[in-house]
């Protein structure tokens, strides 16, 4: 029984801790409404239908952390990505945004940039990676040409065996990721904050 009262006066002097600091039950409420949110657009991404009719069917009041929480969950799955599968995830992300901006013309804008980064980024990889490969095969062609005089036996090697290559794609990488990066977060920060501004009173 001496659990019981005390995590009852726990409980009972959160509240009072929540209410003295202003932080009474619309904020609470506010919170919970966020998760909702975020719930929605988790189940979005899963596939399950109805994102648009129940924020449809939302007060005024509600709407906004509501649509706040389901856009967060949306953005959380736009990464860069160079695997074609976590691009789909991405772009099904991006469909969830349309339908919860309703085709938002300067939404729709911002959208396809942030998508021209996400292609870009991959295809951009992709060539620096063919260009590294490249340069090294050449020295790869001499190592074989080595090993062959030593061992008798013809092998092929593949650039990425080489032991500067690992250093320099990772070198390389990094800089991809920081300037695409950037670029991404600065249009995901704009999405957030239109979306926001498309439901405030």
């Amino acid at each position: 029984m001496a659990e019981i009262k005390s995590t009852m006066d726990m409980v009972m002097e959160r509240a009072a801790r929540m209410a003295a600091a202003g932080d009474g039950e619309g904020d609470y409420l506010g919170e919970e409404q966020l998760k909702e949110g975020m719930r929605l657009g988790a189940a979005f991404m899963r596939g399950e239908p109805g994102l648009s009719e129940r924020l449809g069917t939302l007060s005024e009041a509600e709407k906004g952390p509501v649509r706040k929480g389901a856009v967060q969950a949306m953005l959380r799955n736009i990464f860069l990505a160079r695997e074609v599968e976590k691009q789909e995830l991405a772009d099904k992300a991006m469909h969830g945004l349309v339908e919860i901006g309703q085709g938002d013309g300067e939404l729709l804008q911002i959208l396809a940039e942030m998508k021209k980064i996400l292609d870009g980024y991959r295809q951009h990889g992709e060539q620096l990676k063919e260009q590294l490969e490249a340069q090294f095969s050449q020295q790869m062609a001499l190592m074989e040409q080595n090993l062959a005089k030593q061992t008798g036996q013809t092998m092929k090697l593949q650039p990425s065996q080489h032991p500067k290559f690992q250093e320099e794609w990772a070198r390389i990488q990094g800089q991809l990721n920081e300037q695409y990066g950037k670029a991404l977060q600065q249009l995901k920060d704009l999405v957030e904050n239109h979306l926001a501004m498309e439901v405030a009173p």
